[in-house]
């Protein structure tokens, strides 16, 4: 996952004090570039304290989780993720890039990779990791510069970042307008839409009584005092990302999910038309 837009990050609203001893709850910043600089930096030593993030759910579920994955050698990853890299071909597009570990891994596989991603942290910690290729901002921006690819990697759950049955049709169609002849995208997903875990069902319920996708999740993430803007982000069944995919120039032609898991699935999109 990588973080909204934060290339405001520092300023105040003007209904926000000025004052930060009459501050209350986090500042709005780049919390993703924040905690990946010290994760890489604490990855580098062994006695390292673990560097954990929190992720806010807008109901107020909060979790505690570690960045150190983000991060991981392709030997420590989960075994379907590394076989979508199996997926992939020619010049890839790693959207969500965060600290790189996926654009590393197919650059040692000699791929051409370029690393984009919103979080000006995240993409200091892939230059430092010797991704060359990497680019600040959206897809949409990124689309308007005439770049072209053969493959697209969404890994992490960043199907997320179809964000919404609004922004999906846009985010795909940005994504058509790089595609090379028969190009894929190659994405993991996290199905909340058929979840029935009870701290799941309520807001799915919501979601639904106001015209959304079930598994549609509002958030933000937060690093020490401070916090990223509160965004979408898209948990959806594949019979959902087919959907959402129709008229976009990409077909969903295959999604399996993790065998430990019934909400986790790689899924994969080829170009049509």
């Amino acid at each position: 996952m990588h973080a909204p837009d934060l290339r405001t990050s520092g300023r105040l609203a003007e209904d926000e004090p000025r004052d930060q001893e009459d501050r209350l709850g986090p500042r709005t910043g780049d919390a993703i570039g924040d905690m990946l600089r010290d994760a890489y930096r604490a990855s580098l030593t062994s006695d390292a304290a673990p560097v954990l993030q929190i992720v806010e759910r807008d109901d107020g579920l909060v979790k505690s989780l570690p960045v150190a994955p983000w991060l991981a050698p392709i030997e420590q990853w989960p075994a379907e993720q590394r076989r979508a890299l199996d997926l992939l071909q020619g010049k890839v597009l790693d959207i969500g890039a965060g600290g790189g570990r996926a654009a590393r891994a197919l650059l040692d596989r000699g791929h051409a990779v370029t690393a984009i991603d919103i979080s000006p942290g995240a993409l200091e910690v892939c230059r430092q990791q010797g991704i060359r290729s990497a680019v600040l901002g959206t897809v949409d921006e990124h689309a308007a510069t005439g770049a072209r690819y053969d493959s697209f990697l969404l890994l992490g759950a960043n199907l997320g970042l179809l964000e919404s049955r609004e922004r999906a049709p846009r985010f795909l169609r940005a994504l058509a307008a790089m595609a090379a002849p028969g190009a894929v995208i190659v994405g993991q997903g996290n199905n909340r839409t058929d979840c029935d875990d009870p701290q799941h069902l309520p807001y799915n319920e919501r979601n639904l009584r106001a015209g959304r996708i079930a598994g549609q999740r509002t958030m933000r993430i937060r690093y020490r005092d401070v916090a990223t803007p509160w965004f979408h982000y898209l948990c959806l069944a594949p019979r959902e990302l087919a959907d959402l995919a129709s008229g976009t120039g990409w077909e969903l032609t295959d999604a399996t999910y993790d065998e430990n898991s019934t909400v986790d699935y790689i899924a994969t999109l080829r170009r049509v038309g």
